[in-house]
């Protein structure tokens, strides 16, 4: 299994000041319904075909991590990218 960790710094007090935000950003980048969001919490669960993840903040931080299967797992370069994409406007603000 492959495992994915993304972690930028951000400017965002909260996780309630920063939800819209990467709520609007993944939407962006994964149209169509490929990759199923739930909030638990202060957890963003994340979950597609072959793919398992989570978005945290933590001091500033925040942390994406996924663990990819087949077939998410042939496609890590581009599901990395997207949600690095979208992570950075984060860091952006």
């Amino acid at each position: 299994m492959n495992e994915v960790k993304i972690e930028v710094v951000t400017k965002f007090q909260s996780v309630t000041e920063m939800r819209p935000v990467l709520d609007a950003a993944l939407q962006e980048q994964f149209p169509g319904g490929m990759l199923r969001r739930r909030w638990d919490g202060d957890v963003l669960r994340l979950s597609g075909p072959g793919a398992e993840g989570s978005i945290t903040f933590e001091s500033g931080r925040v942390v994406g991590l996924a663990s990819l299967r087949p077939p998410a797992s042939l496609m890590r370069v581009l599901i990395e990218g997207k949600i690095s994409a979208a992570l950075a406007k984060l860091a952006a603000l």
